[in-house]
């Protein structure tokens, strides 16, 4: 990886604006530690000494976001009139991330993933059993309508859009097909992050999905360069998409772009593979960067490049982790 490739226009990663769409949630991890045997059950009694709320799904993308270019995000998406709604709010305004555009939804629960884990003298900490409050069905037309009118109000004011789609009901074929066609009536770019249902994304700038995830899509192995290109290929046909940018782990990432002569393949090796500790919410980085550097002016290439730094610096911490521009010099050590 050059050095100079990435810094050039380092610094205008802040200017970017960007509107984030689709499932917002919140993660809650709660921690105890282990005390003994429960007389009603044969189950652990935890000792709770700690809970933390953070932001997973679309308000960590929106988080991400929000890190490197210091606030300039926007949220829409949707909450239930309840306690971790309240929070989800909380945690996303305390993150300087917008939420004017939000939409309440009585029907519905605040998507909210609990983690409780467990630890004791002998062991480090780990997790027990997860809960989670979601309701996967897809929007009211009357709560999809207020999705659709404060898109098609804001998405001018932006300068990217990032879909973030965790199939929780939220992006609807309606909403898509709106944020879709607004980006293009102002020439906006619009990124999808998707594990499935592709076909519902055709016509976005790009997509970010991770190599498995295409594979499935693509109905193929992706064993060696011809069938790395084959799929870039078929993706950029068949979506008909500007780019993918496709993950690919501890090979690193792979972009294909459309161009007058075919599709062009560029790839980069994983900048890190030695301090992998937790690849949650990676794909969340990868998009928030690659994204942002889209929209300040980086070539494809130099956007795929700054994505995948990013990703290799947040994957060392446990958990959703975000960084900032800072972080990202004193990586570099400029």
């Amino acid at each position: 990886m050059k050095k100079e490739e990435i810094i050039k226009n380092f610094d205008n990663i802040l200017d970017p604006r960007i509107l984030i769409i689709g499932d917002f949630a919140l993660d809650e991890m709660v921690f105890g530690n282990t005390e003994r045997i429960s007389r009603e059950a044969p189950v652990l009694i935890l000792e709770h000494y700690e809970t933390k709320q953070i932001l997973g799904a679309a308000s960590n993308a929106a988080n991400n976001v929000s890190k490197l270019n210091g606030g300039k995000a926007s949220a829409i998406g949707v909450y239930g009139d309840d306690y971790h709604g309240r929070k989800l709010l909380e945690i996303l305004e305390e993150n300087k991330i917008d939420t004017s555009l939000m939409v309440m939804d009585k029907t519905r629960k605040t998507t909210t993933k609990t983690r409780i884990s467990g630890s004791c003298n002998q062991s480090i900490t780990q997790q027990i059993v997860r809960i989670d409050r979601q309701t996967k069905t897809p929007l009211t037309s009357e709560i999809e309508q207020k999705i659709i009118e404060n898109i098609k109000n804001n998405i001018e004011k932006f300068d990217g859009i990032i879909l973030s789609d965790y199939h929780l009901g939220c992006l609807t074929d309606n909403v898509v097909k709106c944020a879709i066609e607004e980006a293009k009536k102002y020439n906006k770019i619009i990124v999808a992050d998707i594990q499935k249902n592709m076909e519902k994304y055709k016509g976005v700038t790009a997509i970010t999905p991770n190599q498995p995830d295409t594979e499935k899509q693509v109905g193929f192995f992706i064993k060696d360069e011809n069938d790395l290109l084959k799929a870039g290929q078929k993706l950029i046909d068949e979506l008909q998409l500007d780019k993918v940018l496709l993950t690919r782990g501890e090979n690193g990432m792979a972009l294909f772009e459309r161009t007058p002569e075919g599709v062009k393949l560029e790839k980069v090796s994983a900048y890190n593979k030695k301090e992998v500790f937790d690849v949650t919410g990676a794909g969340d980085t990868v998009v928030a960067a690659f994204t942002l550097a889209l929209c300040a002016g980086f070539s494809p290439k130099n956007a795929m490049r700054f994505g995948n730094f990013a990703a290799s610096i947040v994957i060392r911490y446990f958990g959703c982790h975000t960084i900032t521009i800072e972080d990202l010099k004193n990586e570099l050590s400029l």
